[in-house]
């Protein structure tokens, strides 16, 4: 032990510590945590005990010696670097780089142009939590237990805590439609609501999917309220959003919390209606489905269905954007491409 000491002083004592890169490698090599001196101090306990009061005297002194060359050398470089010349051949009449500055989303200008649309309507704004419970986002919204609808939607299951008392499976909302239930078990009547959020969907990522992305749903419940309502509300949206000759097409189909129920067309603005990898060739666009509430649902959530009924639409917002700046690939969306995203610097 007293070698090693002996030799590790004389190691110290020549090493070099001219620039700040030799002064570094000193730190690490004596002084750091992992360095040669902390290893002759994990060896102290191996001492006998008759003289381990005088070795960790000497290495207490050792280590003294190594910090006080330290601060020594990293003085004198810091001296040397402040008193160096200025770069003759360095012009300061040069422009400072400039900071990059950021663009908004295509999907945040996109959602923010819908709510505007339909706020001109008398729609306000309403949101939920994206962690839900099996009520608010099935059941509720008529998904009885089992039934094949909801294999519809993938889910993503959310396993709770050791030891928690849960009495239902939570999950990541497969739809913004857990916003509807909550709006209509806790807000007077009449509702007129939109929903704007992520939901998450158990799908294989491609051109056409993902497995987050992002909807806006809308809600309309009052005293007579009928499909043509409904119908009214989609001719004005899309024609503000798209402008006044785009074609619209309401296909019969089926959802589980409305009845009668549609699915939205517009004519594919990235092929003008002639067919593409986005349309599958059919010229037409599918931006969302619509109904008239079910009234199971409406008496789910407290509302008496003899005397109110209502209206509910959904829509991708990845879809619209995908429509109106033509992009071809939804991925695009999520990868952070600034080649991309640039492209919506004047939006």
């Amino acid at each position: 032990m007293q070698e090693s000491i002996l030799g590790l002083a004389a190691e110290v004592a020549a090493a070099d510590v001219s620039t700040a890169a030799a002064l570094d490698q000193f730190r690490l090599l004596y002084l750091g945590r992992k360095g040669r001196l902390a290893d002759l101090f994990d060896q102290l306990k191996t001492v006998p005990a008759e003289d381990r009061r005088a070795i960790g005297q000497q290495l207490n002194g050792l280590k003294q010696q190594a910090q006080a060359r330290f601060d020594e050398a990293q003085a004198a470089v810091e001296a040397a670097s402040a008193n160096q010349p200025a770069d003759a051949n360095f012009d300061y009449t040069l422009p400072p780089v400039p900071n990059a500055l950021g663009t908004r989303h295509p999907l945040n200008l996109v959602r923010e142009q819908m709510l505007r649309i339909f706020a001109r309507i008398g729609f306000a704004v309403a949101e939920g939590p994206e962690i839900e419970d099996d009520w608010h986002n099935f059941t509720a919204l008529n998904f009885p237990e089992n039934h094949p609808a909801r294999d519809m939607q993938d889910t993503f299951f959310v396993e709770p805590a050791p030891g928690a008392d849960v009495t239902q499976p939570f999950l990541l909302r497969t739809h913004t439609s857990n916003v509807q239930v909550r709006v209509m078990e806790t807000e007077p009547l009449p509702i007129r609501r939109v929903m704007p959020g992520r939901v998450y969907r158990n799908e294989a990522i491609s051109a056409r999917a993902h497995m987050m992305f992002h909807q806006i749903e809308g809600l309309y419940v009052d005293e007579n309220v009928s499909f043509a309502d409904l119908k009214q509300t989609i001719y004005y949206f899309v024609r503000e959003m798209f402008g006044e000759d785009i074609n619209i097409r309401f296909r019969p189909s089926y959802f589980p919390f409305t009845e009668p129920s549609a699915e939205i067309d517009i004519t594919c603005l990235i092929c003008k209606g002639a067919g593409c990898n986005i349309c599958k060739g059919s010229g037409w666009v599918e931006i969302g489905g619509s109904g008239m509430v079910d009234p199971n649902v409406l008496e789910n959530c407290g509302i008496d269905s003899e005397k109110y009924s209502g209206y509910a639409w959904g829509m991708g917002i990845e879809r619209i954007t995908m429509l109106k700046y033509q992009v071809k690939d939804l991925r695009l969306f999520t990868e952070n491409d600034v080649r991309f995203l640039r492209q919506f610097e004047a939006q």
